[in-house]
């Protein structure tokens, strides 16, 4: 008997029902994304303005990067900004807990993982999410600023992915402030050196970005950005908010 004999048919009955009742599951899961996004978007709305705070969720608590996650988080959340953080352990506590002190909500948009995530207790908003990229999508659509402190992969994740959408127009400009002038150097060096001088990126797309290392600089920083413009959305950009 040949190894292709073995095979199961298309035909065969086992694999039809199989077949079938994947594309049953599959339509149904639909609905569960629309009702992701329908009721985080429902608890969202009350929040702003906001910022979100990313970074690794393996960082100590007596991390210096901890540390300075929580000073940061706790002046945006004294200075009127909700603080978003994806709800887990280290950088994402870290932010939460200075919010969670502060005059301003703590929100944690947490991803159920069956061995890494749990939430933190440092939350008065707590939306939980199945998805990934629904909750990508939360993260840019109610975020006023992006704080980026140092991280691992899902940092850089979410990085690209809002400059990947303020690039090509399909969010709002943002500010982007990356912390920790010497752990994203490289990586600034490496966009210098090698995608601008190749013409991957544009020269204009560098200043989508800003490093600041002192957390009063990056709240006020903030501040500038929408000195002249206010925090609300003009008619256009409410309408590009709905391309995401």
């Amino acid at each position: 008997m040949s190894a292709h004999s073995k095979l199961p048919s298309d035909s065969d009955p086992a694999t039809i029902a199989a077949t079938q009742a994947y594309r049953s599951r599959e339509a149904w899961r639909v609905f569960e994304i629309m009702s992701e996004f329908v009721e985080a978007t429902e608890r969202l709305q009350a929040i702003q303005p906001a910022v979100s705070i990313f970074g690794s969720a393996r960082t100590s608590r007596d991390h210096p990067y901890y540390q300075l996650t929580e000073e940061i988080g706790r002046l945006l959340s004294d200075a009127g900004f909700s603080v978003i953080s994806g709800g887990g352990p280290g950088i994402m506590e870290a932010a939460n807990k200075g919010a969670f002190h502060g005059k301003s909500p703590s929100v944690g948009l947490n991803i159920q993982l069956e061995h890494e995530q749990h939430g933190n207790p440092y939350q008065d908003v707590s939306q939980s999410f199945r998805h990934f990229f629904a909750r990508k999508v939360m993260f840019v659509k109610n975020a006023t600023a992006y704080v980026v402190m140092p991280g691992g992969f899902g940092t850089l994740d979410e990085v690209s992915e809002a400059l990947t959408l303020i690039q090509t127009g399909k969010s709002r400009k943002i500010p982007i402030i990356l912390v920790g002038s010497a752990f994203w150097s490289g990586l600034l060096d490496w966009f210098r050196g090698t995608l601008l001088s190749e013409r991957m990126i544009n020269p204009d797309d560098m200043n989508l970005i800003q490093v600041i290392d002192d957390p009063r600089a990056v709240v006020d920083a903030i501040f500038a950005f929408y000195e002249t413009r206010g925090f609300g959305l003009s008619p256009a950009e409410r309408e590009m908010q709905l391309s995401l």
